[in-house]
């Protein structure tokens, strides 16, 4: 893959409590979008769209809390 992906990055706030993103996100211009998908970071603290490539990663020193 010779395209740099876009970066993500979020906070534990953003992912309100549930540890998903969705994607398209809503600063994506409306002519990318693709299906909405949910991808999960509460294991990793990062994954990756299968439609688009765009990587949404924890920000630094966040942390999710368990239920």
């Amino acid at each position: 893959m010779s395209e740099k992906q876009a970066v993500v990055e979020v906070t534990a706030r953003d992912l309100q409590g549930h540890g998903v993103v969705a994607c398209p996100n809503p600063k994506m211009a409306l002519w990318s979008t693709h299906p909405k998908v949910y991808i999960d970071l509460s294991h990793a603290g990062e994954g990756r769209c299968p439609y688009c490539g765009t990587v949404y990663r924890l920000k630094a020193g966040e942390s999710l809390h368990a239920h």
